[in-house]
């Protein structure tokens, strides 16, 4: 554990892991993204910033939410993210289905080149013979 300010706050508080705020501060996040989730479904293709406006948070917040997945704009909303690899617009996390089929297909490539040479090191795969 780490001792540091809560970014929102500016309190001490003890850093495990993930955001630098503090637990009541976290709880407050927490809940005004349940309260943007509700507005959402009770005003479907509502433009985020109207969402920011209307719940009084701001919109990069809102965008941080939809990268994390946690909110999704709609299919036919006029806005969007850009996507990080390719700058194609999506409407929920940080990469579009083309790029992150192909990262997916990347990584899924270095794990069978990895563990061929795994296999290549441990001596796996040579011919033996019997006496």
């Amino acid at each position: 554990m780490e001792l540091m300010n809560c970014r929102s706050c500016k309190k001490i508080f003890n850093y495990i892991t993930g955001e630098k705020i503090c637990p009541a501060c976290r709880d407050l996040l927490e809940e005004k993204y349940q309260e943007v989730k509700k507005y959402i479904n009770e005003n479907p293709g509502v433009p985020a910033n109207k969402v920011a406006e209307d719940c009084e948070i701001s919109l990069k917040q809102i965008k941080k939410w939809v990268r994390e997945e946690r909110l999704t704009f709609a299919d036919d909303s006029l806005i969007g993210l850009d996507c990080e690899r390719c700058g194609k617009i999506i409407h929920s996390g940080r990469f579009c289905k083309e790029c992150a089929g192909g990262l997916a297909d990347a990584m899924n490539d270095a794990y069978r080149v990895q563990q061929v040479a795994a296999r290549r090191k441990t001596g796996a795969g040579k011919m033996r013979f019997l006496e």
